[in-house]
């Protein structure tokens, strides 16, 4: 008797926090269209920023340029990271364990951190050439920030392909290398996509750690070490500023949109992958 009440306890608390977090979700969705929509307008995407038109476009390519720049050089490291860890290091070896626990301990560091070691470290640096923030000061930086998300994303992955595939693979006479790469990732890149997917959604949304390192410049960079700011630092100076909070709204529309669409693009990608696997 004890047990079924505790049962139906334990399932309300469930479904109550379930709708908490599900109701509050709607609402900030709920908010942000509201007050943003409506002063949607063709000026703001024009290609050049003036206090005028205060155009995001500028901010769009340069969230983009970042984001896939940063990825270009952080999933590599992180997948073959995990790959090392996963396949080829030893059970119970010292390093990995410090490796893994290095990845945790840098997964939680406040990005105000990473933000501050950019500036010392990159954009000091570039100083020296006469440059200052810059694109590629940015990039670095996020490049280490969403590193341990992609390597801890990406070995979970991979441990979670069954060894009968590798067994497989090697009773079929495949080496390492090859059942690496031809059973073991493929069978794993729904999981290592879902990395990818959390480390875009991290890109796009910061702020504080861009600051200091990319810049709040308002145009398309020409190159690399230009200053820019993506959309999160674009909506982050229009409110800071106080006099364009209905573009600021209207910034925080376009970014919702853009990263819902992200993800499912993402996840209907993951899917595909995960019924060929």
């Amino acid at each position: 008797m004890i047990r079924k009440y505790s049962e139906k306890i334990m399932a309300m608390l469930t479904w109550s926090a379930a709708g908490i977090t599900l109701g509050t979700l709607m609402f900030i969705i709920a908010f942000i269209l509201f007050k943003g929509i409506p002063h949607l307008r063709l000026s703001l995407f024009s290609l050049n920023y003036t206090s005028e038109n205060v155009s995001m476009m500028p901010a769009i390519l340069s969230t983009g340029i970042i984001t896939l720049l940063s990825l270009i050089i952080a999933v590599p490291l992180g997948l073959f990271s995990a790959i090392y860890l996963v396949e080829y290091a030893r059970r119970g070896n010292r390093v990995v364990k410090l490796i893994r626990i290095t990845t945790e301990t840098l997964s939680g560091i406040p990005s105000i951190v990473y933000g501050l070691f950019g500036l010392l470290a990159f954009v000091s640096y570039l100083q020296r050439w006469g440059r200052g923030t810059s694109v590629l000061a940015g990039v670095l930086t996020l490049s280490i920030m969403i590193l341990p998300l992609i390597l801890r994303a990406s070995e979970e992955a991979l441990k979670a392909v069954p060894d009968m595939y590798r067994e497989g693979s090697f009773g079929m006479g495949a080496g390492k290398l090859r059942t690496v790469f031809r059973i073991v990732l493929p069978s794993a890149m729904p999981g290592i996509l879902a990395g990818m997917i959390l480390a875009i959604g991290r890109i796009v949304g910061e702020t504080a750690a861009l600051i200091y390192t990319a810049g709040t410049v308002a145009q398309i960079p020409p190159n690399v070490l230009s200053s820019a700011r993506t959309l999160s630092v674009h909506m982050y100076a229009l409110s800071g500023e106080g006099l364009y909070m209905n573009e600021a709204y209207a910034t925080a529309v376009v970014l919702l949109l853009l990263v819902a669409g992200i993800n499912t693009l993402s996840g209907s990608i993951a899917k595909r992958l995960g019924r060929n696997a």
